[in-house]
């Protein structure tokens, strides 16, 4: 399974991600899922993948190679975050038609695009297996992909548009956190890069599973929860009259 998450706010991005592919008794395998193409000082792009492994290592390596082989189409060339999403998707929608050609297996793809090129604002988008997007809004200022569901209740309490990035990042950790502690099939190494607006470069962490700041991390969140849970105001039960009882 995957988890990977995008932050959208004024003063730039953050993109976190695991690294667990395949979960199981006897087997855990790992490859990264953030990857990183630009040009410095003119473009920047992270992207986040999803789904099936041999379909998104297609479709990374396309976009290597279109960048390599100087194609009239490709992240290099794009001129804006809206065409890179569209780019991205042509070239998804491909290789999920080429591989499943005379088969029933599943070989959907998603992905998440996020930068900035020069003289446009920084921006996130969700790529679905169809090819099309959808982008950020001032109300939702993330995107996710994979196992999203454990993940969302801090960024939804937390993110707004003038959270800073640093907030940013440790809302990131945290959601990552909480997800792989109620799905096992997402986990470490995991990979958390902070964009800053018109920075056209990026800081990068990687934590793998024994990293000391991810213990500490998940340590304090955890003693901060319960802290907070044991302070709630308690039920005030009201008492029920004879006629309000149902005995089976």
């Amino acid at each position: 399974m995957t988890y990977c998450l995008a932050i959208n706010v004024e003063n730039g991005l953050v993109f976190c991600s695991d690294s667990r592919t395949n979960a199981g008794v006897d087997q855990v395998s790992t490859y990264s899922k953030m990857y990183r193409f630009g040009i410095e000082g003119e473009r920047q792009f992270v992207v986040l993948s999803a789904g099936n492994l041999g379909t998104t290592q297609a479709v990374i390596s396309r976009l290597k190679r279109d960048i390599k082989d100087g194609a009239e189409q490709s992240l290099k060339t794009v001129e804006s975050m809206s065409d890179a999403a569209e780019y991205l998707g042509e070239v998804n929608r491909a290789q999920q038609e080429k591989h499943s050609d005379n088969t029933s297996a599943n070989f959907e793809a998603s992905f998440i695009i996020g930068g900035q090129i020069q003289g446009e604002k920084p921006r996130v988008m969700m790529v679905y297996p169809a090819g099309n997007h959808i982008t950020t809004s001032k109300d939702t200022r993330y995107l996710q992909i994979g196992e999203s569901k454990y993940g969302k209740p801090i960024l939804d309490r937390i993110l707004t548009a003038k959270t800073d990035l640093d907030t940013s990042a440790l809302c990131a950790l945290v959601s990552m956190d909480s997800t792989m502690r109620s799905n096992l099939t997402v986990g470490p190494p995991i990979e958390l890069l902070r964009y800053e607006k018109d920075s056209f470069t990026g800081q990068h962490n990687r934590f793998d599973e024994d990293d000391e700041y991810l213990r500490e991390l998940k340590k304090a969140w955890d003693a901060r929860l319960v802290e907070a849970f044991v302070q709630l105001p308690p039920i005030d039960w009201q008492p029920q009259s004879p006629d309000e009882s149902h005995e089976a």
